[in-house]
């Protein structure tokens, strides 16, 4: 009994095909022939169609398939190409019927309008189809692996300018610049004031990261003092500072948002799912809200404000979202960190930092073996970021945007 999902790329599966029992008097009735041609009538396949060319053994089709046979006046390759023409899919479209698994039946293709040609014209025309169509797929089957090709040298090349910019090598330096131990100390200030106005807590693990008279990476951590030159993965340049991510963005918390709580209409409420979708096209189709006084309600605990940063913290991980003025939402807690910017970090130099190798891998390990990887606030504190003078990030932002440019030309 062949069946739809025994049929790839135009030829029958014979191995995969199952048997079953039927009554001898119906057997004529659902025998397969050659030239028979075949007809998904219901789910993701409908109207897909398939022409029997062979047949090693007595074989009848699945029932949400219909079989049709054509007089031997008639080519049945004529009619299979019909079946995948422009004329028949729209009729097919509208003929078919609109439910949560569409369908379509006989009597829609009974209705069908069809060009007839003289049966010699059907046979000329479909060998000049076959003697065209083995061209375009055989330049199809190129265009695909071309379109891989340039896929794949377009990852590699954007992974090669972020790991450049990051490692102080795609723009210049500028030695008159404020340095960045200069931006981390009035950081460092800032926080020392949110604390006293008790806006944020003190951190009793303060991160301090420095460079010794050996040349060797030191981090100061409270009153202890530990060499982390083996944590370092690359030298940056002298006006640059390596820093933890808890040293200049603070990461919020969404307060949990119950499923009696969802509506279908009011603040746009975002999980890792619609994050991700925001980040690759920068437009979601959410289906998922909150009541305005909710939001409200948790706004006094922090919402996302322009310029933070959302990331994918289930599944997809490290999937990067900067927080525009317009925007008004909230996001899932555990399924989505808020990176809050409010030290003002070029926020797509951060962003650029997140997407880089570098960054990857410091969590692309601790997700290895687990069953469902994750991110959690506690682990991305800790991850090293390289932060150069704020210029100058500026300036890596505008010189990969340029690159990026010239890669989609």
């Amino acid at each position: 009994m062949v069946r739809i999902s025994d049929i790839q790329g135009g030829e029958v599966l014979w191995a995969t095909v199952p048997y079953c029992r039927i009554n001898k008097d119906e057997i004529d009735s659902y025998l397969l022939k050659k030239n028979d041609i075949l007809f998904a009538r219901t789910g993701g396949t409908v109207g897909k169609s398939f022409l029997v060319k062979e047949i090693p053994y007595p074989t009848i089709y699945a029932g949400y398939l219909i079989r049709t046979r054509y007089s031997q006046l008639l080519s049945a390759q004529y009619m299979k190409y019909f079946m995948e023409s422009q004329l028949y899919w729209e009729q097919l479209k509208n003929g078919t019927i609109a439910t949560a698994q569409p369908n379509c039946n006989g009597k829609t293709l009974s209705k069908m309008i069809l060009p007839i040609p003289p049966y010699n014209e059907q046979v000329r025309i479909t060998n000049k189809l076959n003697e065209v169509l083995a061209v375009v797929n055989k330049y199809g089957a190129c265009q695909d692996r071309l379109s891989h090709l340039n896929c794949k040298i377009k990852n590699s090349l954007l992974k090669s300018i972020l790991q450049e910019a990051i490692q102080g090598k795609l723009v210049k330096q500028d030695p008159n610049e404020e340095p960045a131990s200069v931006l981390l100390e009035r950081i460092k200030q800032e926080k020392e004031r949110l604390i006293k106005e008790k806006r944020i807590k003190r951190d009793k693990q303060e991160s301090i990261i420095y460079r010794g008279d050996d040349n060797k990476y030191f981090e100061k951590k409270g009153k202890v003092i530990i060499c982390i030159d083996e944590e370092i993965p690359f030298e940056i340049p002298d006006t640059w500072q390596w820093c933890r991510v808890k040293q200049i963005l603070d990461i919020g918390s969404a307060r949990r948002v119950h499923q009696k709580d969802w509506r279908t209409s009011g603040i746009p409420f975002y999980r890792a799912r619609e994050i991700g979708k925001l980040a690759e096209y920068d437009h979601v189709d959410n289906e998922l809200f909150i009541d305005y006084d909710l939001y409200k309600e948790f706004s006094s605990s922090g919402v996302p404000k322009p310029g933070d940063l959302m990331i994918t913290a289930v599944g997809t991980l490290g999937k990067v979202y900067i927080v525009k003025n317009e925007d008004l939402f909230y996001y899932k807690d555990g399924s989505v960190l808020c990176l809050n910017n409010r030290y003002k970090i070029n926020p797509f130099y951060l962003k650029h930092v997140i997407d880089s190798p570098m960054f990857k891998n410091q969590y692309v390990g601790e997700s290895q073996g687990t069953t469902v990887a994750t991110l959690t606030m506690v682990r991305f504190n800790e991850y090293l970021l390289p932060i150069p003078p704020l210029r100058e990030q500026e300036r890596i932002v505008k010189a990969i945007d340029n690159l990026a440019s010239i890669m989609r030309i």
